[in-house]
């Protein structure tokens, strides 16, 4: 695969990765109300098991290139948000709330690796 093709691979999931990570996390923050930011960490999450799937499939040879590039990279790249997750955790030590924001690093972390584990698990047996 040349290198425009992968960037436009990478471009085309990216395209439907971000506006995802939008939807749920609107979705899940709208029912949510609590000072823990449950939108990003779902989206962490299943962004996190589905990457791991995608490598397992990958490793495994059951994924083309070019599906790589536009879903692992691309859809998940856009889909998962550190960024998110860290200025969320900021705002709240800010707030002064200590507790939240070390359950937030903390289950995300946790979580997040029990899923990648998890899908890459699954992507190797299938």
């Amino acid at each position: 695969m040349s290198t425009t093709s992968a960037f436009l691979a990478v471009a085309l999931g990216g395209l439907f990765g971000a506006p995802c990570r939008f939807l749920v996390d609107r979705a899940v923050s709208a029912r949510a109300r609590a000072s823990l930011p449950w939108g990003t960490f779902l989206v962490n999450i299943s962004g996190s098991l589905l990457l791991g799937l995608l490598t397992g499939l990958s490793t495994s040879g059951q994924l083309p290139t070019g599906a790589k590039d536009v879903l692992a990279v691309g859809f998940c790249g856009a889909y998962t948000t550190f960024s998110t997750f860290s200025f969320e955790t900021l705002r709240l030590l800010e707030g002064g709330e200590v507790l939240e924001a070390a359950l937030n690093l903390g289950s995300s972390l946790l979580v997040g690796l029990a899923a990648a584990a998890a899908g890459l698990g699954l992507g190797l047996l299938a």
